[in-house]
């Protein structure tokens, strides 16, 4: 094996368990002697994301859609792609790209859009169309015959913040969507397993023996919409608006509650934990309303289990 290649592999196994700093300082090292090494540049970007340079990170964050393998497609549009132009007065629709959770937590900058005076757009899957409707946009709905109206923009959600300039200080985290909590709520709400066609499912969802232990927790009860009846995310929001804490894997509803500003216990895994949720942190500045329980070792979500149940019973306690 060439030094490239091990020094490579040792990078992408420190990035893996959240060694981001060391990982970093691996890439530069690599690309300063191979400039043509895309994969370490790509790496190098979501590297930097988890260690917290959003500057940097984002700025390198159209990578993905140039990249080999999961490559994230722009739309053909007959108007121009934002580019970080004066927006006061003009149009710009914002497209979506990625999941649920992605596109949740991207939408934050919607109002930081508006903020500049642009006429916001965002084009949406039916499951977020109702919920999305408590941002200062038009919400398109991606079904049917579609057609998209003129804007003099468009942007991608995640090129946003490389965009506006946004570092990890002035990332704007308060709630911005619909289904703010009412009172205290009661009961916790509860989400286990993920999409099972997601690339780390094995890794973010819990087996199904420890989600049952999760759901018999005090005053638990399932968010999985094939237990609650929900047909959107605006169901879910009702929801969790009634609930006094979410506890979730790294999911879609994970997003959804700290977006409302409620209270989210997320459990998160040793190895190839995404980069949002950073490393060595308890708290997470995309949700002020976020906690963070991570396992100690690979696979070991029991530990997390008792960790949680002795947080709620302190959380109970007078």
């Amino acid at each position: 094996m060439d030094s490239v290649e091990a020094r490579f592999r040792a990078a992408t196994a420190l990035q893996r368990r959240g060694d981001y700093a060391q990982a970093v300082a691996i890439y530069r090292a690599l690309l300063a002697e191979r400039p043509d090494l895309e994969i370490a540049r790509e790496n190098l970007c979501l590297a930097l994301l988890g260690a917290g340079d959003y500057g940097e990170g984002f700025a390198l964050y159209d990578l993905r859609f140039t990249r080999i393998q999961g490559r994230v497609a722009k739309p053909q549009l007959s108007f121009p792609e934002w580019r970080g132009e004066p927006l006061g007065g003009r149009s710009i629709l914002v497209w979506m790209e990625q999941g649920y959770g992605d596109q949740i937590m991207f939408a934050r900058f919607v109002r930081s859009l508006a903020a500049q005076g642009a006429r916001v757009s965002i084009l949406a899957l039916p499951a977020l169309a109702r919920l999305f409707q408590a941002l200062p946009a038009q919400v398109i709905v991606a079904a049917g015959q579609l057609t998209i109206p003129h804007h003099d923009f468009w942007i991608m959600p995640g090129s946003i913040p490389g965009r506006l300039g946004t570092t990890l200080a002035t990332l704007p985290s308060a709630p911005y969507l619909a289904g703010a909590p009412r009172g205290d709520g009661a009961g916790v709400g509860v989400v286990w397993r993920g999409d099972a066609r997601h690339h780390n499912d094995g890794n973010r969802s819990l087996p199904e023996v420890l989600g049952r232990e999760l759901l018999a927790l005090p005053g638990a009860v399932s968010l999985h919409p094939e237990d609650t009846g929900a047909a959107d995310f605006a169901d879910t929001a009702a929801r969790i608006g009634d609930l006094a804490l979410v506890i979730a894997v790294d999911t879609a509803v994970v997003h959804l509650a700290g977006a409302m500003g409620k209270p989210v216990w997320v459990l998160l895994p040793a190895e190839a934990c995404d980069w949002r949720w950073m490393a060595g942190r308890s708290d997470s500045r995309w949700y002020p309303t976020a906690r963070l329980f991570r396992q100690p070792s690979p696979g070991d979500w029991a530990s997390v289990l008792a960790e949680v149940g002795q947080a709620l019973a302190a959380r109970a306690a007078p």
